[in-house]
């Protein structure tokens, strides 16, 4: 989403390169280059003034100390005004309360409200193991109700049933009874949207409001809406006394202004971001790691976390032995990779948490959505057991049968093997440290790359 504005903020170094000392005159471009960069992102023309003054003010005058360019010293200015704008701190969810915990989620329709409502679930099953009971009063939609009930069976938590014709607030007060009696730890209450905003709706999400008294009230606004988003979640945080936002969509092609401006805007902790369609696509927003990503430098603390929470630790210390001896790694490993990779999110995912010159390299790669992930697999398992252990057996012969068994061309069977022979390569390059022939071999395995 941030690719433009990362690309227009880079060109901040090269306006002040040379330079000894940043001064009124050398600053005048660079901040030229921030403004154009954060109005082109859609970001709210007050924020963007604020957001430059700052930038100015602590920019001018400053001394460039040690190897610092002043180009990479106004990059630390901004990463720095960039992370109080979306709020200095990772806010987390208060669930301190009397269970049930009442979260309710308003926001508009089309925003993924009763995605997220899906996603945040998992989120407190699996990171807080909470037991989470999800309820809908969005009676307007039709099969809203069904949608939340699907996504409550995907992540495993409860699902309140609504009957035909009950009132979003008969809903309420039955499920947070139902949660009592029950004892779930969170109620997560998702609420109607419209179009836009409107006085009906409004009124009726005050007086759910009212009756569940939630400890938190969290506005899922879609990242891809620009001023919009922002103009919506100002309306909502009028009308209601809310506690936090969730990004959504953060992961599309949009210009991203809504993450930039919404904090400013609402005065309200962003404490969620939502990335892909996948339930597990939910993660706690840290405004310095996306301050971090904005300008090129990648989110590596993220990704250790998803590496943690999706690897087999016990499969990667088998795996790490293969590679530190040199041999061994074969077509079942292979498999075992592209699984792992698929539930960090594929490639793509990764790709955007990496700093930039790493990330232009992974882009290189050949597209592994979920289809190609699963024609890899679905090849691998149409060999035998023999034929993965000793790939170099499989001729054309047998290339046959396998394209067959997998319902792919010979081809694609050609592709995957040349694929998992530069991976072997890269494997047995990284057990002698030659990380720089690896690199170089990478090329090769991943057009585009340099």
């Amino acid at each position: 989403m941030f690719d433009n504005l990362s690309q227009r903020l880079s060109r901040v170094i090269k306006t002040l390169r040379g330079e000894a000392r940043i001064t009124e005159n050398n600053i005048q471009e660079a901040l030229r280059e921030v403004r154009m960069a954060l109005l082109e992102a859609d970001v709210a023309l007050p924020v963007v003034k604020e957001f430059v003054g700052r930038v100015r003010e602590k920019a001018l005058g400053v001394e460039v100390a040690g190897s610092l360019t002043p180009g990479q010293a106004v990059v630390g200015i901004v990463h720095r005004e960039l992370v109080q704008l979306m709020g200095e701190k990772n806010d987390a969810l208060n669930l301190a309360t009397q269970p049930p915990a009442v979260i309710l989620m308003a926001g508009l329709q089309g925003s993924g409200k009763t995605t997220t409502s899906g996603k945040l679930a998992k989120w407190l099953r699996e990171e807080h193991r909470k037991k989470v009971l999800l309820s809908s009063c969005d009676v307007y939609r039709p099969a809203a109700i069904e949608q939340l009930k699907t996504l409550a069976a995907q992540v495993e938590a409860d699902f309140f049933p609504v009957a035909a014709g009950d009132k979003p607030a008969d809903i309420a007060a039955a499920a947070l009874d139902f949660a009592r009696k029950h004892y779930h730890d969170v109620l997560i209450v998702d609420t109607a949207g419209r179009l836009a905003i409107d006085e009906a709706m409004m009124q009726e999400i005050r007086e759910l409001h009212a009756a569940l008294k939630p400890i938190e009230t969290l506005f899922v606004v879609d990242a891809m809406q620009g001023q919009d988003a922002v103009n919506t979640a100002k309306a909502f945080a009028d009308a209601l006394p809310l506690t936090g936002i969730i990004l959504s969509k953060l992961d599309g092609d949009a210009r991203g202004g809504a993450a930039l401006s919404v904090r400013r805007v609402t005065g309200k902790p962003i404490k969620f971001a939502g990335v892909g369609e996948k339930l597990a696509g939910l993660e706690a927003f840290y405004p310095d790691r996306m301050a971090s990503r904005i300008l090129g430098m990648g989110d590596v603390l993220s990704l250790l976390e998803d590496v943690q929470k999706s690897v087999d630790r016990d499969e990667a210390e088998k795996l790490a032995k293969k590679v530190k001896s040199g041999k061994g790694f074969d077509l079942e490993d292979f498999k075992q990779q592209i699984a792992q990779m698929k539930k960090m999110g594929g490639l793509a995912a990764l790709a955007d948490k990496l700093p930039g010159n790493l990330a232009q390299m992974a882009q290189g790669a050949p597209h592994m959505d979920d289809k190609a992930i699963r024609r890899i697999e679905g090849i691998i398992n149409s060999m035998t057991r023999r034929e993965r252990a000793r790939p170099e057996l499989i001729k054309a012969s047998r290339k046959r049968r396998i394209a067959a068994g997998a319902g792919v061309t010979v081809q694609e069977v050609n592709r995957l093997l040349n694929q998992f022979e530069q991976t072997q390569k890269m494997m047995k390059m990284m057990a002698k440290g030659g990380l720089v022939k690896m690199m170089r071999s990478m090329r090769g395995m991943f057009p585009g790359m340099r």
